[in-house]
């Protein structure tokens, strides 16, 4: 919950005290994978036959680092000089992996957060041009999530270079959600794209006070006519059509298709 790629201490350095103090950042959970692989192989050399055959996937992680410096009102300028910290640390993260005999690693960018209810919400706007008008989502908050997914690429191709025995693979959240944005009632989002499912009210059914699961809170009926389930996540239907790009192309660069090959299963 709240996972972040940068650890706790960076905010807290940083005067970002909007984080929440959960000890799940990705440093963390990497330790959570050195306890867990006690239990599925016995030896290094076990471990690292085992995880050859393994398709990881790592992340996303990045987002929530961008919304807790928002929530401590950095200005754009500011947010963007996380990027290569947060960037960096996920590198490191995947190369963790591949020291542990990975070959196979799955690496998401990030979703356009000014498309996201919560976003959307909290950060309204009076000034129209904030908003992309083919989308309705907030420019300056997917400006990030682009530079971000833009500076992963060129890490993960360096990675590769480096690490030519690997399969890394850039899956994109990003460019499918904008065109759900763009053109909802193409693909079944009877809805539209900006609205919860499930949530308190509002222009987008986000209310901080009777958030999903909270009293105050309705379910829509067909949670398929919504990209959005509780605001923040997604619902089934925009993640199967995601998954399936992944899988076969054109949103995974190179398709899962061509990465999960017989070498992988005994």
């Amino acid at each position: 919950m709240g996972a972040t790629a940068l650890d706790l201490k960076y905010f807290r350095d940083n005067n970002v005290w909007s984080i929440p103090p959960f000890n799940t950042s990705m440093n963390v959970q990497l330790q959570w994978f050195d306890e867990v692989k006690q239990t599925i192989c016995s030896d290094p050399q076990e471990c690292r036959a085992f995880f050859s055959k393994s398709l990881f996937v790592f992340g996303e992680f990045g987002g929530n680092d961008y919304s807790f410096a928002w929530k401590a009102e950095w200005p754009l300028d500011k947010v963007k000089t996380m990027v290569p910290a947060v960037v960096a640390s996920l590198v490191r993260g995947v190369e963790r992996l591949l020291d542990e005999g990975a070959r196979h690693v799955v690496v998401p960018g990030n979703l356009p957060a000014g498309c996201i209810p919560i976003t959307l919400t909290m950060y309204p706007s009076e000034d129209r041009s904030e908003y992309d008008p083919r989308t309705g989502c907030l420019k300056k908050y997917n400006s990030v999530a682009l530079y971000h997914n833009a500076m992963l690429r060129i890490a993960l191709d360096r990675l590769q270079r480096r690490r030519p025995e690997a399969r890394l693979v850039y899956a994109d959240y990003y460019t499918p959600y904008i065109q759900f944005a763009r053109t909802p009632h193409l693909y079944g989002y009877k809805r539209g794209a900006l609205r919860a499912c499930c949530g308190g009210g509002g222009p987008y059914n986000y209310n901080m006070s009777a958030s999903c699961g909270l009293p105050g809170s309705t379910t829509c009926e067909d949670p398929d006519a919504h990209v959005s389930w509780d605001g923040i996540h997604l619902t089934e239907a925009p993640y199967r059509f995601i998954a399936n790009t992944w899988l076969k192309g054109p949103y995974a660069h190179p398709p899962l298709a061509t990465v999960v090959r017989e070498d992988m299963v005994d």
